[in-house]
């Protein structure tokens, strides 16, 4: 099959080549998927996971790419709860080969059905960035309706379902990004937006949950505007500053079918609208994924166009 490879971690995305690969056999309880649509996030060759597997064993040449939207072609030993020929998407494990090929190996567990009415490319650009949402909101988050939410990069594929989640449970969303992501953000339901480059962040006030997606100085800053019993909620790893009288969590996105089953049911009634930017083949995906300007939007390979 042909499919993404990856061999040299120092190289980050430029070092993807386009190779023939094996197909992937299915283990115990994994289904075998025909990838139709891959999605793919930017600091994936930042990850120990892509080099390495869970006993930090070498495990190149690897194939990136942990999102997809296809259909089951064949059924491990033991299987149950999928079928072959059913329309599927979710989020693959992050140590073994991923979804960036023809074909991939998933536990079945990481997989949802895909409804009949939502395209291949629509379904590979919800796992990551609607399962970050929604477990950062209200898993780690404890969202409640009538509760303040500052989304940081809230015009990229993460921050826009983070504001349209948080609107739909009744949250007032402040966004936060560049200049040029004012509208965007706005468009996607952000109530206020704070410019960082030209903004104090500290005119937002208190708020009750920060969502980050950013980091660094940002989030030190961020930490101090959460109010008593408030949040914060990361995803750039262990906040450096902690809310003075509240929590502060960074988590790891899981795979959740009922989790997958709530999102996408969501797109289909028109709640959640998708933030997708560039669309490109396999053939094309080394390029596509090495862009010359800022990435705008979910990046998703059409691998079966």
């Amino acid at each position: 099959m042909k499919a993404i490879v990856v061999t040299d971690q120092a190289a980050g995305t430029a070092g993807m080549t386009l190779a023939e690969r094996p197909e992937p056999p299915a283990a115990i309880n994994d289904v075998i998927v025909e990838v139709h649509a891959s999605g793919f996030v930017p600091t994936e060759t930042e990850w120990p996971s892509t080099w390495t597997d869970r006993r930090d064993r070498d495990r190149t040449p690897s194939i990136p790419g942990h999102e997809l939207a296809g259909v089951v072609t064949a059924l491990g030993y033991g299987t149950t709860g999928l079928s072959v020929g059913q329309r599927v998407f979710g989020l693959t494990d992050w140590h073994r080969d991923g979804t960036l090929a023809e074909y991939v190996a998933v536990e079945a567990r990481n997989l949802a059905p895909l409804p009949g009415d939502v395209d291949f490319t629509v379904g590979a650009s919800l796992p990551i960035s609607g399962l970050t949402a929604w477990q950062g909101l209200f898993d780690h988050g404890h969202l409640q309706a009538g509760q303040s939410v500052l989304v940081h990069g809230a015009a990229g594929a993460v921050g826009t379902m983070v504001t349209q989640l948080a609107r739909e449970f009744g949250a007032y969303v402040i966004g936060t990004g560049r200049t040029a992501d004012r509208q965007k953000a706005l468009d996607f339901g952000a109530q206020e937006f704070v410019d960082l480059e030209n903004d104090a962040l500290e005119d937002v006030g208190g708020v009750d949950l920060v969502f980050d997606l950013i980091g660094g100085d940002i989030q030190k800053r961020s930490a101090r505007l959460v109010r008593a019993g408030g949040t914060l909620v990361s995803i750039v790893g262990p906040p450096e500053a902690r809310p003075a009288d509240g929590l502060a969590v960074d988590f790891v996105v899981e795979a959740d079918r009922v989790h997958l089953n709530e999102i996408v049911r969501r797109v289909r009634d028109g709640r959640l609208r998708t933030n997708i930017g560039t669309i490109a083949t396999l053939d094309e995906a080394v390029a596509a994924l090495n862009p010359a300007d800022r990435i705008k939007g979910k990046t998703i390979i059409l691998v079966r166009p």
